[in-house]
């Protein structure tokens, strides 16, 4: 199956097999005599009945063999083609079979195989694992200003525009519309970097020489896997890296788009988060149906070829539904990027508010949940008899009239729903519908509104708890109000005439940023260990560029086209993350993926802009760190953090080794194949990571932390401050760093005593780290299971 944007990943992984394999060779020659070798051996043992065809069906399947050591890339393709062979009568067969061959950052191929031909791979000396290609969703401006990344001259030139232009953004979705403003070369912007080795791919209705310049440098598209699945593309689609679906112009114009003059409600100067920054496009999603899906095949092409391209971030706003699985596309591909200094930055998914239903949870990456900003679209509903008057939230450019119209009277028991359509067949043509999200059963908005359009009503006035009301575009025009308001509307006579006025645009009149509901939440499926999602960022009613190919809305029958459009999703938070990624790489550019990541997390904050806790939408509580991870990401802090966590690969390893993985095939897998298990395996909660999680307290624990000083004084002395989750003793040791030109790295440790009986419940607090100016925070996440009270406890 593809990849899709609804950001929730379901990826099939044959666990690691325990074999004895020999020392990695690093000669592409002695690897590939060793690998026919191997192919002979394995082919000796097997019945020649695997020879034959079977008549099970086949499927796009992923063979993983690990980092790519060979630099020939002719080599490893024949490589891969002896290793394929083997399942077929000859190489000719194979090669028909193959749809890629990954031979830059990592090694592997994607072919068409039965299940059969599957499981004698999976079992073949040198396979790490083989999982099948499913497909991945697309997890689907003011948001910058609210981030502190104004466009304000007064103090010199903002940082947006003095950082960026060495940094290669790379976007995987669907694609790019070249003409948008988004992507023309700003003021002055300098030839691209010398170390740039991609192109731009020419193909339907794209032209390299046309449509790329200084600001658009790559644009390729990969389509193999998303055929062998789907068949051929039907000619609505371009094959080529132009975008017919609007959200790959979106997500590339948020992360890194130029600087636009924009109209209409949210009418100022639109702009990525790194204006100045190079885009490159891998369109990895394509329509089905209208919707974005995107082969696994094809993503994992996509970050081979973006790594040797030489892209600095990865931004990449798609995924499954939970549970997540490492043997993935996009978790095996990450892993490799960061290896070679790539930043990856995911969306979180769309599966929330459910717990553990977060994607996109590898400890390399960065998982991006989403929230709202303190724009607002206000607006009335006049009543023309009472002068009375209703506030609720919309994006209506031209104000409508209209009779209050009762629902009863075209859908059974009210249920605005087109499935609920009574037989009567009347319009509602000149009438107002107000309808409510819980009258009988849960009724979405999307149905409500499709089915207000479908019988011609001039207007939806939709009724939601109070938390819930947020401004979306629709078919028709569309008020979203609280229920206190709705239902005072309903106490009025069916016929009222209303007035609804065309919407404003608010700054700072509601609490922000407030969690989506949409937002995918931790702990993490695979290791709760690890918090995910990492941090927070704006995901709702964002304004980018848009392609003109693409409704602004999912609705059938809406044939309008938009230069513009706002969208809500994690897929524009993950941009907004991705664009201050390459403002710190800019600034720092020898910092690792891990240390820029540490910097946006321990950084973020805790509180809106009232200096309450963040809320969540349709609820009263505040978030959590499963809602949030270490906060709200803030870009200028995020610049200057102080101390880092620098995760290292061997980090990775531990972790990886935890979960089953064999040395042998790690040595396989890393950069620097001399790698090693511990002895003594290394609990998750130890790797290096800026939040620390304990999903199982039941006795005395200690964390063990490593901090960097990345600061401009390399003297510096940093105080610990700590917040304890209820029921847990927690004492820090030591509880001042000391930091000097010769001692730039100090190890700390945490000790845990659960101080109550409690089973399945988490617990939260906070170690913050501070000189005075900087504030590290590290969110401190706790599960007690515990039957009985310990008898002695930290002192």
């Amino acid at each position: 199956m593809p990849v899709s944007f609804d950001c929730t990943l379901h990826v099939f992984l044959r666990l690691p097999i325990y074999i004895q394999q020999r020392s990695h060779v690093f000669s592409c020659q002695t690897e590939a005599m060793a690998t026919g070798f191997q192919c002979f051996w394995s082919l000796s043992l097997t019945l020649s009945l695997y020879f034959i065809h079977s008549t099970s069906s086949s499927h796009v399947y992923i063979v993983y063999l690990g980092h790519a050591h060979c630099t020939d890339p002719l080599l490893t393709y024949e490589h891969h083609v002896r290793h394929l062979a083997s399942v077929f009568h000859s190489k000719e067969e194979a090669k028909e079979a193959m749809v890629y061959s990954y031979k830059h950052s990592l090694s592997g191929f994607a072919a068409t195989l039965n299940a059969s031909q599957a499981a004698i791979l999976t079992n073949t000396r040198g396979v790490i694992s083989v999982f099948k290609s499913r497909m991945m969703k697309l997890c689907t401006t003011r948001s910058w200003d609210f981030m502190g990344l104004t466009l304000d001259y007064s103090g010199g030139t903002p940082l947006q525009l003095s950082h960026g232009e060495d940094v290669i953004v790379g976007v995987f979705d669907s694609g790019v519309w070249p003409e948008s403003a988004s992507f023309h070369e700003e003021p002055g912007m300098p030839p691209v970097p010398k170390r740039w080795k991609g192109t731009c791919s020419r193909g339907d209705n794209f032209d390299p020489k046309k449509h790329c310049n200084r600001k658009l440098i790559g644009a390729k598209y990969f389509k193999s896997g998303f055929e062998r699945s789907y068949g051929k593309m039907d000619k609505t689609e371009n094959i080529s890296a132009r975008d017919i679906l609007g959200h790959g112009t979106h997500t590339a114009s948020t992360a890194a788009g130029s600087r636009v003059c924009t109209a209409g409600l949210s009418g100022g100067v639109a702009r990525g988060g790194a204006p100045r920054a190079r885009v490159a496009v891998y369109k990895v999603c394509w329509s089905l149906g209208g919707v974005g899906a995107c082969a696994e095949a094809d993503v994992l092409a996509a970050f081979d070829e973006a790594v040797r391209d030489g892209v600095d971030v990865i931004s990449a706003s798609i995924g499954r539904r939970a549970p997540a699985r490492l043997g993935s596309a996009a978790g095996l591909g990450s892993f490799h990027a960061v290896q070679m200094g790539v930043s990856v930055v995911f969306a979180a998914g769309n599966a929330g508010p459910d717990l553990s239903t977060v994607d996109n949870v590898f400890p390399w990456s960065i998982s991006v949940a989403a929230s709202t900003i303190d724009r607002s679209f206000p607006t009335e509903i006049l009543v023309d008899d009472e002068g009375a008057a209703f506030v609720g939230e919309a994006l209506i450019e031209k104000g409508v009239s209209g009779a209050l119209a009762r629902t009863r009277d075209f859908f059974n028991n009210g249920i605005c729903d087109m499935d609920n359509r009574n037989l009567t067949g009347r319009s509602a043509s000149g009438l107002i519908l107000l309808c409510f999200s819980g009258d009988g059963s849960e009724t979405l908005s999307v149905k409500a509104e499709y089915a207000a359009s479908q019988i011609n009503a001039t207007a939806l006035i939709f009724v939601q708890p109070i938390t819930r009301p947020v401004a979306a575009l629709s078919i028709i025009p569309v008020v979203r109000i609280d229920l206190i308001q709705g239902t005072q509307l309903g106490k009025l006579n069916y016929g009222t005439k209303l007035h609804i006025r065309p919407s404003e645009t608010a700054l700072k009149r509601s609490s922000a940023p407030v969690v989506a509901a949409f937002s995918s939440r931790g702990p993490s499926s695979i290791s709760p260990e690890f918090l995910k999602p990492d941090i927070s960022a704006p995901g709702v009613n964002i304004l980018a560029s848009w392609s003109p190919k693409a409704p602004p809305t999912i609705f059938p029958g809406d044939n309008r086209t938009t230069k513009w459009n706002m969208l809500s999703g994690t897929s524009m938070s993950c941009p907004h993350v991705s664009g201050v990624v390459a403002l710190i790489k800019s600034a720092h550019p020898l910092w690792s993926p891990a240390a820029i990541r540490s910097a946006l997390l321990t950084t973020a904050h805790n509180t809106d802009i009232y200096g309450d806790g963040i809320a969540i939408e349709a609820s009263e509580k505040s978030a959590d760190p499963f809602d949030i991870g270490s906060g709200h990401i803030d870009p200028l802090k995020a610049l200057d953090p102080g101390l880092i966590y620098d995760t290292t690969t061997q980090d990775y390893v531990n972790f990886l080794c935890n979960m089953g993985f064999s040395e042998a095939q790690l040595q396989a897998m890393v950069i620097c194949p001399q790698v090693r298990c511990p002895e003594q395996p290394e609990p998750n909660w130890n790797i290096n990571y800026p939040s620390i999680s304990v999903s199982d307290l039941r006795c005395v624990t200690t964390v063990k932390r490593s901090l960097k000083n990345v600061g401009h004084l390399k003297t510096a002395v940093y105080y610990v401050s700590v917040v304890k989750p209820h029921g847990v003793e927690v004492v820090v040791w030591p509880r001042v760093l000391l930091f000097s030109p010769f001692k730039q790295e100090i190890t700390y440790r945490v000790t845990m005593s659960p101080l109550k009986i409690s089973r399945g419940r988490y617990d939260f607090g906070s170690i913050t780290w501070s000189d005075g100016f900087h504030h590290v925070r590290s969110p401190l996440v706790v599960q007690v299971n515990t039957n009985e009270l310990l008898t002695t406890s930290v002192i």
